[in-house]
């Protein structure tokens, strides 16, 4: 086992893969690593009710509220899994985490700063993935009943903001236009890679 642990978030927008990426990428590293999944909204008391009563509610909340219980939810997430999984030298792989936030309210009209302050608490990640997908290519996948944020302007405009954050070079990209296959390789690919820099 390692000294230190190992952080990958995956990103992107619903539809786009990233959960079934995230799994699979889990289940490739446990056969030789300590690896573990994790997920935002967490399955914690906060992260329910954002699931519940957030994101699957008539109408959207406003951006600022949303922003406000995402990082509730991410500060548990650090404090209750992360740091501890990290510290026992495990490497963890979060389905969302940060970026989202920066992505979907950020769309909304949030300032970025304003977001990342009040997240200034969140372990940076060793990589950050982000699997890109049109707005159009996820609404046909989305053929479960939708989350209020799950309609095609507003994905249109967090795709733009999760594309900045690649302009910046917060995250990596993936083409998600690619064979389940070709993802889930190229995602091992750059992991694998990163894990030999770190160590």
């Amino acid at each position: 086992m390692h000294e230190r642990g190992f952080f990958v978030c995956i990103e992107g927008l619903d539809g786009c893969g990233k959960t079934t990426q995230a799994k699979l990428l889990t289940q490739k590293l446990k056969k030789t690593r300590d690896a573990v999944y994790t997920t935002e909204p967490t399955h914690g008391k906060i992260g329910r009710f954002i699931r519940k009563q957030c994101l699957q509610a008539q109408k959207r909340w406003p951006s600022a509220v949303e922003a406000l219980l995402f990082a509730a939810d991410r500060f548990e997430h650090v404090e209750n899994e992360i740091v501890p999984w990290l510290k026992e030298g495990k490497l963890v792989i979060s389905d969302r985490y940060l970026y989202s936030s920066l992505a979907y309210q950020g769309a909304a009209g949030l300032d970025l700063s304003w977001i990342s302050s009040l997240n200034k608490h969140a372990v940076i990640p060793d990589l950050a993935i982000f699997i890109d997908a049109s707005a159009e290519m996820v609404v046909q996948r989305l053929k479960r009943e939708r989350s209020v944020m799950e309609n095609l302007e507003t994905l249109r405009g967090v795709r733009d903001m999760y594309l900045r954050l690649v302009k910046n070079r917060d995250l990596t990209m993936i083409d998600g236009n690619a064979s389940r296959q070709e993802v889930a390789d190229r995602i091992s690919e750059l992991v694998l890679n990163s894990l030999m820099r770190t160590y």
